[in-house]
Parts: C-alpha cells; structure tokens; sequence
C-alpha cells in the first residue's frame, strides 16, 4: 500500500535536493538514482531547463512526489523499484528526476523531485486534481503488480466541506444555512418577511448592498452570494415570488449498457441478499440477464467448447503480453533519444562558455563568471561519451525526426495496448460467468491438482 501526495517547489531547489539526498536517510546514499541530470548538480541542471522553458509560466523550479508504504510491507530495494517505475512511467523519460529511498522513519517512502518543465519540448508540468488522481491510481497499478495492497478508493477522497467543517453530520455552516433559506422561502411573503422571520429566530442579519446573515452560535456572519446563485438577495426574492424554483440537487446520471458482460453475482456469499428477499430476487434477475449476454457472447463468435474459450483467452493474453513488450521497448529508445538531443544541444548552447574558460589566462574568475554554462557542458560531454558519442556530434534536427517517428509508433502501440486490454478483461469476465455457471471453481481445481501431485 502506497500514499502519494505532491506539491511545488518554489525556492531554495538546492536545500529540498539536499534533504532528500541526504546519506542518513539514504543508506549512505545507496538508495538515490537520477535520470537526465546529476543529484549533486540537479538544481543547476533544472534551471537551465527552466531558463528554456516555453512561456515560462509560473514560478514553479520542480515538484517534489512523495510515496509513502505501510510499515513493513515492502523493502527499501523493492521500494526503490517501484519509485523508478513511476517516474518512468509518470514522467516518460522527459523530465529530469532525483529518486530517493528514505528508510529512517520506521516506514520506507520515496521522495521524488522532478524538473518542473521537460527537456524535450520544454513545457512545463500540470499539476491539479486530475494528475494528482493519476499519480495515485498509477502508484496503485504498481503496487499491485508488486503485491502489495492497494489503499480503497474512498479513503482517497479530499474531504468535502461537510466533512471538513460540519462535523458528524457531514454539513458545512454554509449548507446548514443555505438549507433555512429554502425553508424560509417556502413560508415568506416577500423578502423583507424572510428576514424578519429569520430575525426572531435567533439569527442576525447586517443589512448593507448584500444581504449577510450569522445563525444562532456562529461567530460570523455569511453573505448570500457565497452560498450558490440561488442563494443572492435578487434570486431569493424571485423564488419567493414563484418566479424561480428552487435548487434542484442533481443526481447522478446512471449509463448501463446493455450489450456489456459483468460478472455474474454470487448469491450465496452476498450478505445484502441473503438478507433482503426483494435484492436476492432483483440479483438473481440480473443474474439471468448476465448469463443470457454471455451465452450469446459465446454464440457470436463460435466459442461452442469450453476448451475454445480457454484458447481463445490464452491467445489474447499473448497479444496483450506482446504489445506491452513492445510499447516498453519504444518507451525505452524514446527515453534514451531524449537524453540524447538534451545532452547534444546543452553541448553546443554552453560551448562557447566552456571554450572561453579553456582560454582564458585567469581560470578562476572565468569559472566563477560561467560555472553554471561549464558545468552543465561538462555534464553534457560525460553523457554522451557514456553513450558512445565522440567527435562529430549528431543533427538535432535529424533526431528530433527519429524522435517524431517513434512517437507515431508509440501511439500506434498504446492503440492495440488498449484495444488487447479491453478483449482481456471482457474474456476474463466470459470465463468467470461460465465457471459459475457450469460450477467449476479453478482455485478449487488447482489446488487438487497440487495435491494430487504432492501425493
């Protein structure tokens, strides 16, 4: 199990790497692993990143990701690991990264700093609710796939206003009051009335352009207008008046599609229909209309032998298999080609610095003048002699075409990626039905035969 939690850095790059780098919490450093970048150089590297950056948007330097596991459940190693996968499959090889393992608190987290805009095409990174969400349900894929527990979906939630400011009940003062609105409404004659029927009941009222209003015990008052839009003095007295309704809470908009399989439901094992007559009979309704869809699945495409499906599914989880392998693949060389065009150009844009500081009489003061420009062309020439590139160096824009190809294939991948995911999971979800059906209970099956052969 993995919690995961991220937030900007705005200041001081330099400090927030050194916290996270440091030998006490690392195992002496053993447990720190970078990509693009060097973690002794990290903040310089970003900032010549972020001095590229398009638009330069926002104050933001990198975003620190935190992973934190439950106690004991995952080693340091293994922790590690997983740390490297989600930032390769988060990031994508594009941005520059510092990973580190921190096993000083008695719970194994990584700490994961990353550049705020990508050496690629030089934009900057999003964060909102909608890549936090992502980085979750990644974090949860990948915890899974190692074993360990996944946290439930709704101890994820953010805490709404309710929760967070109404205690038990789950409502915030604003609903609380926005809710003796509308009962005020439905027995004022006009808007004057409902004022001071609210009055007489305890609550007080400051009369200025905006109506406000501070219920019995609260220590504030609250104007309409931060209730909603029905809430503002002109549509309050319109809905006493009848000219508006009111407020109508909106349910969610249930989608079922009929030509979709799901499991069939065990009866037996459901506590709420074991319990409730009327459920049991409304599941085992649906249960016959799931079985109906899956026999017909079966019909359409000639699966008339249980040893047909069974091939078929194992024919389908190979492609699956295939494809991941191979979209790993073009992940992997568009991540090597990446670092490949960022270390060529950080070469020639910092050249001239680094050939000025070779000329120059006074070393010293030429170093300190342009350390950043030479450091970060001493990094680049390390790199791509670690690469087997010496000499002539490579066209940019010759790359950046390689580059553009994979990326078409990387695409054309994730389409047969997903296309192999859907046909895996609506197979798996046919077999289970027909076990059920017919019985069978593979668990039950391998678990003889492994006795069987013991024996």
């Amino acid at each position: 199990m993995a919690w995961t939690e991220i937030h900007p850095i705005k200041s001081t790059l330099r400090k927030a790497l050194d916290y996270i780098c440091n030998p006490e919490k690392t195992d002496g450093k053993l447990l720190i692993s970078s990509f693009g970048c060097d973690p002794e150089t990290a903040d310089i590297e970003f900032q010549f990143t972020l001095d590229q950056s398009v638009g330069k948007k926002g104050n933001n330097l990198a975003h620190h990701l935190i992973q934190s596991f439950d106690y004991g459940e995952t080693t340091p190693e293994e922790a590690h690991r997983i740390g490297q996968e989600l930032c390769d499959r988060l990031l994508g090889g594009k941005y520059e990264y510092v990973l580190t393992t921190h096993i000083d608190k008695g719970h194994v987290h990584n700490h994961i700093m990353f550049c705020a805009a990508n050496f690629v095409d030089r934009h900057k990174y999003v964060s909102n609710n909608k890549t936090r969400f992502g980085i979750r349900k990644l974090s949860d894929q990948l915890c899974r796939e190692h074993g360990l527990s996944v946290i439930k979906a709704q101890h994820w939630k953010t805490p709404n206003l309710g929760q967070k400011y109404g205690g038990k009940e789950g409502q915030s003062k604003k609903a609380k009051l926005a809710k003796a609105i509308d009962h005020y409404i439905t027995i004022s004659r006009d808007f004057e009335d409902m004022l001071q029927r609210m009055e007489r009941d305890g609550y007080e009222i400051k009369r200025a352009k905006y109506i406000s209003y501070k219920p019995p015990g609260e220590g504030r008052f609250m104007g309409g207008v931060t209730l909603g839009a029905e809430y503002t003095d002109e549509r309050v007295s319109e809905r006493i008046a009848g000219l508006a309704k009111a407020p109508q809470k909106k349910r969610p908009v249930q989608l079922h599609d009929d030509n979709r399989i799901n499991l069939i439901t065990d009866i037996e094992n459901n506590v709420k229909a074991q319990a409730s007559r009327g459920y049991k009979q409304a599941v085992q309704i649906e249960n016959l209309k799931r079985m109906a869809r899956t026999v017909n699945f079966l019909t359409e495409n000639n699966l008339l032998q249980y040893e047909q499906l069974q091939a078929k599914i194992s024919e389908i989880q190979t492609l699956f298999d295939d494809t991941t392998a191979e979209l790993k693949a073009v992940e992997g060389r568009l991540s090597d080609m990446a670092l490949l065009i960022k270390n060529v150009e950080n070469f020639r844009r910092t050249y001239p610095a680094y050939k000025n500081y070779k000329q120059a009489r006074n070393k010293q003061k030429a170093y300190e003048e342009n350390e950043s420009a030479i450091l970060i062309h001493t990094a680049a020439k390390k790199a791509l002699a670690d690469m087997g590139i010496t000499g002539k160096l490579p066209s940019v824009a010759e790359l950046k075409e390689q580059y553009a190809e994979m990326e078409k294939e990387k695409a054309a991948l994730y389409k047969q990626y997903n296309g192999h995911k859907v046909q895996v999971k609506e197979y798996g979800t046919v077999k289970a039905n027909i076990d059920e059906i017919l019985g069978r209970r593979p668990e039950q099956e391998k678990e003889q035969e492994k006795s069987k052969k013991q024996i």
